[in-house]
């Protein structure tokens, strides 16, 4: 994924982001040369993967398959230094892309339609050898239970959510001409480097190609502390 392009995509979402009058924090404003300057303090960012996360799934194809996100807050499932047991995140759909089929070992979440167009979230059970089941899906929502089709996309309008359980299956899609997504992610702890098992053989992190310099460090980027 071209440099160029992960940085359109920052702006592009921080737009989304003011358009629906929501903040982030300070560390999402940071410039590579502040990075430079921020001491130990701020270990908690780096060692939780806090911040930017622009990815292609090593497709190459982003405006097609693809998610930008933002780690507001976590903890850490493997370092006990960290006591929080959840997370929080920002995800960002156009109304053309999608998010590809995947589900969570261990994590459970609830996926939010902040503002903007209208979210699909598309369902299928595991058949515990890491297939789609043809079995009726469980849905949580807002309050609200219920069971659908394997394969159905259940329809999230803004201020809406769905409740996503460990081993359920889940693709992100936009309900086309409604407009790019803000999505919220309020989960337990968060993992991507190893909590997350797609349907199909990709990647997490995307190849970068340094065709500029980069506008915000992504989330896997960042320099160590200074002594």
């Amino acid at each position: 994924m071209k440099r160029s392009k992960i940085n359109s995509v920052i702006k592009e979402m921080e737009k989304l982001i003011s358009d629906n009058g929501f903040h982030l924090p300070p560390f999402c404003h940071w410039t590579p040369d502040e990075w430079k300057s921020k001491g130990h303090e701020y270990d908690e960012i780096r060692d939780n993967m806090l911040g930017w996360d622009i990815t292609d799934f090593g497709l190459n194809n982003f405006d097609k398959i693809g998610f930008g996100l933002i780690t507001l807050r976590n903890g850490n499932q493997h370092d006990p230094k960290y006591k929080k047991v959840y997370a929080e995140k920002l995800l960002f759909l156009r109304d053309d892309m999608k998010a590809p089929m995947h589900f969570h070992w261990y994590k459970s979440e609830d996926i939010i339609n902040r503002g903007g167009g209208t979210l699909l979230i598309e369902l299928y059970n595991d058949d515990g050898n890491g297939g789609l089941a043809d079995t009726d899906v469980l849905v949580n929502s807002d309050g609200r239970s219920y069971y659908v089709k394997a394969g159905s996309k259940v329809e999230l309008k803004n201020g809406e959510s769905i409740t996503i359980w460990p081993h359920q299956y889940h693709a992100f899609h936009v309900v086309p001409n409604s407009g790019s997504v803000l999505i919220g992610e309020v989960s337990q702890c968060n993992d991507d480097t190893a909590d997350n098992r797609f349907y199909e053989a990709i990647g997490r992190f995307p190849k970068i190609e340094e065709d500029e310099a980069p506008y915000r460090l992504l989330c896997n980027e960042y320099p160590p502390a200074l002594d």
